[in-house]
């Protein structure tokens, strides 16, 4: 979602910098910009995992600081700091009236991922929206993909097409099978990072995805 459909506008850092601040560590020292970097560098996993990874397995620690990114994230969402990707609800409109079965999947918690769904009144835009704890694994494994396709009853994962904005999306989609795994240029990673990723594809923006399937 947020890269892909959704404009992040740099939301994600802004909350882990509110999450870090409630965990002792500020904008300024070397650990923060250390974290920071690995958040920039891990785009599109869940973030619980990613907590857990720079607070050293701490579980008390990491649900914590998670929980504090998810509330800062939701209070910019509540708070207009969140519009779609010029184009995106077309796309989808588009694939799903081809008969495209279209699932929307995000590294958030579910919470999270309904209150930006709310916001931009997409509640009912997809046949699908999935995160993490719903899936088993977040990205980079395939997890979410492979629930997708159980959950829409699609009969060969080969006709399944990904696309999302980081090294992240394109992993979970080459590691489930999907044949098309796209990079978007609208988010967190260009398209050296894509391409190094095993992107079968780079387009400009998800606006490109129907042409590029020969919808």
């Amino acid at each position: 979602m947020a890269g892909t459909t959704v404009q992040d506008g740099g939301l994600v850092e802004r909350a882990f910098t509110v999450a870090m601040a409630a965990q002792g560590v500020h904008p300024g020292e070397g650990e923060f910009e250390d974290m920071l970097a690995h958040v920039r560098a891990t785009m599109g996993e869940s973030k619980i995992s990613v907590f857990r990874h720079l607070l050293r397995g701490d579980e008390a620690r990491a649900r914590a600081a998670n929980a504090a990114f998810e509330h800062a994230y939701a209070e910019l969402v509540d708070g207009g700091h969140c519009a779609a990707i010029p184009g995106a609800a077309e796309v989808i409109d588009r694939l799903r009236t081809a008969g495209v079965k279209v699932a929307l999947t995000t590294g958030f918690s579910r919470d999270t991922a309904d209150r930006i769904l709310s916001a931009l009144g997409w509640t009912d835009i997809a046949d699908l929206t999935l995160v993490p704890a719903e899936a088993g694994r977040g990205r980079p494994y395939p997890d979410l993909v492979l629930t997708a396709v159980l959950r829409l009853e699609i009969d060969d994962v080969r006709s399944v097409a990904t696309a999302g904005d980081t090294t992240y999306d394109v992993l979970c989609g080459l590691r489930s099978g999907a044949r098309f795994a796209a990079g978007v240029l609208t988010g967190a990673h260009d398209e050296p990072a894509l391409r190094a990723a095993g992107a079968t594809h780079v387009l400009p923006s998800v606006r490109d995805l129907p042409a590029a399937l020969d919808i």
